[in-house]
C-alpha cells in the first residue's frame, strides 16, 4: 500500500506539479487511510486492499474521523484526495475495478450502514434450506454464521476446519499481521456446523488434505467473492432485492447486539473494530 502512496505522490508532483504542502497533506491523508483499512482486519497490505474501499468503508472511515473532531473543511480535502488516488490506481492499471473511481462522499446524515430487520434476516436464512444440495447446506450454515457472530466475509471464508472449537463453542479468528480474537458460537450453531462437516463438506471434499471449512464445488476454497454472489441469489429469491451483500448481515449483527441490549465494547470486540467509533455507528442505525 506504502508503494501505491508514493507512486501516486511521485504522479502529482511530476505530471500535475503539487506543492510540497500538498503533497504532504495527501501523504498524511492517504497514509492514515491505508491504517484505517489494515485496522480493520480486512486487507493484505496489498494493492488488491484499495479495492475493497466501498462506500460502506469508506462512510466507518468518515465516522471514525467526525469522532476525532476533523473540520468539515479537513474531510472535505481528505475525500478528494481519496478519490483522486483511486483515480490514478484505476488510469495506471493497479486497480482493475472501475466502479472505485466513482466513490461519493457520504453524508453522515444518510449513509449509515445499511441493515436487514430480523424478520428479513430470517427470509434470507430460510432459503438455503429449500434446496437439498451440498451447496445449499454450505450456504445455510455460512448465512447463519456470519450473522449470529458478525464476521468480516474475508473472515468466513479464510476459516479452516481447525479455527472452529466445536467443544468450546466458539471461532478463532485470526486478523492479518498479528493477533486474534475469539467469537462465540451458541449450541445449535455447533449442531449445525457439525451437521456440514460430516455430510455437506465431505461430499464437496476433493483432497484429503484441504483445510478450508467452507468448499465450492470443485472441492476448493470458496472465495470471497463467490460468497457475495451466494448471498445476492438468495436476497433475490427472498424478494430482498439487490440491497443485500455479506456486509449486510454483519451490520445486522451488530445493530441487532445493540438493540438486545449488548454494550458497546463488548459489539466493538466481537466485530474486531480497532475504534469504538466504527462501532458506535450501529447506534444511529
Amino acid at each position: 500500500m506504502e508503494e501505491d502512496i508514493n507512486a501516486f505522490l511521485d504522479y502529482l508532483a511530476n505530471e500535475k506539479g503539487y506543492s510540497e504542502n500538498t503533497l504532504a497533506a495527501y501523504s498524511n491523508d492517504l497514509n492514515q487511510l491505508a491504517a484505517f483499512i489494515e485496522a480493520q482486519g480486512d486487507s493484505g497490505g496489498s494493492s488488491s486492499a484499495w479495492s475493497r474501499l466501498d462506500n460502506e468503508l469508506l462512510t466507518e472511515y468518515l465516522f471514525n474521523l467526525r469522532e476525532r473532531k476533523y473540520k468539515l473543511t479537513t474531510l472535505a480535502r481528505k475525500i478528494a484526495a481519496i478519490k483522486s488516488f483511486l483515480k490514478f490506481m484505476f488510469n495506471s492499471g493497479r486497480l482493475k475495478d472501475g466502479p472505485t473511481r466513482s466513490l461519493a462522499s457520504p453524508r453522515f446524515s444518510k449513509s449509515l450502514p445499511m441493515t436487514l430487520s430480523v424478520s428479513e434476516v430470517h427470509r434470507l436464512l430460510a432459503e438455503p434450506a429449500k434446496l437439498s444440495t451440498p451447496e445449499a447446506a454450505r450456504d445455510k450454515v455460512m448465512l447463519e454464521l456470519i450473522y449470529t457472530s458478525g464476521l468480516r466475509v474475508s473472515e468466513l471464508v479464510a476459516l479452516n476446519l481447525e479455527d472452529v472449537n466445536l467443544k468450546r463453542g466458539c471461532v478463532y479468528c485470526f486478523k492479518h499481521g498479528s493477533g486474534s480474537r475469539v467469537i462465540p458460537i451458541d449450541s445449535q450453531m455447533v449442531q449445525t456446523i457439525k451437521e456440514y462437516e460430516n455430510t455437506a463438506r465431505y461430499e464437496l471434499l476433493r483432497r484429503e488434505e484441504e483445510s478450508a471449512l467452507f468448499l465450492n464445488r470443485r472441492g476448493g476454497r470458496l472465495t470471497r467473492q463467490g460468497f457475495w454472489q451466494i448471498v445476492k441469489n438468495y436476497a433475490s429469491e427472498a424478494g430482498l432485492g439487490d440491497r443485500v451483500s455479506p456486509r449486510t448481515l454483519r451490520h445486522s449483527f451488530a445493530t441487532h447486539k445493540l438493540r438486545g441490549g449488548s454494550r458497546l465494547e463488548s459489539v466493538q470486540k466481537l466485530l474486531g473494530h480497532a475504534y469504538i467509533s466504527s462501532t458506535r455507528i450501529y447506534k444511529q442505525v
